[in-house]
């Protein structure tokens, strides 16, 4: 088969694989929302659990588990936006392990920078100025900002671990290989 001097030469048609019916599309996006804001709020929760113990024992009353449930709801709609825009695909090492830390990096400062955007945002409903906005992120201090986003890198590699071992492993195996019995 000779390519005509000139001509363009075609792409093969890529087929595209049926996503399924939208209540499919809509119940799976639902369990991975479920599924990320169920771990997220594990986590936060656990800290927050932590931070009213200290707080406890120098005499402060703290308690705030519904905002590690809106936090979980909020980044983990964030997470499946990030995931939706392929964000951190672009250019993954080819090492499965540098791949996880690069991912889980590239997650951390989305979420890190969303929730600057969205405390500015509240802020701004609230008639509070930028600065005073800015003031209140993650205790309002550079070592408690670093020390928070450093918290949402470490929480951010196991479910990217998990998420990308799970693909490279086929869809479901990995799933069923931790909860099957042995």
């Amino acid at each position: 088969m000779g390519v005509t001097p000139g001509a363009i030469p075609m792409e093969p048609m890529q087929v595209q694989e049926p996503r399924g019916s939208l209540a499919q599309t809509a119940w799976r996006e639902f369990t991975e929302l479920a599924g990320i804001c169920a771990y997220l709020y594990v986590c936060f929760g656990a800290l927050i659990f932590y931070k009213a113990s200290i707080l406890h024992s120098q005499g402060v009353e703290f308690v705030a588990y519904g905002l590690a449930l809106g936090k979980a709801l909020i980044l983990g709609k964030f997470v499946l936006v990030g995931h939706a825009l392929g964000i951190g695909d672009r250019s993954k090492p080819r090492r499965l392990a540098l791949a996880i830390l690069f991912k889980s990096l590239v997650f951390a400062l989305l979420l890190v920078a969303l929730s600057v955007v969205e405390e500015v945002i509240v802020g701004f409903f609230k008639g509070r100025q930028l600065q005073d906005s800015l003031r209140e992120i993650a205790g309002g201090t550079l070592p408690q900002l670093l020390a928070t986003s450093f918290l949402v890198l470490l929480i951010m590699i196991p479910y990217i671990a998990f998420r990308e071992i799970s693909a490279a492993l086929g869809e479901g195996k990995l799933l069923k290989l931790l909860t099957e019995r042995r």
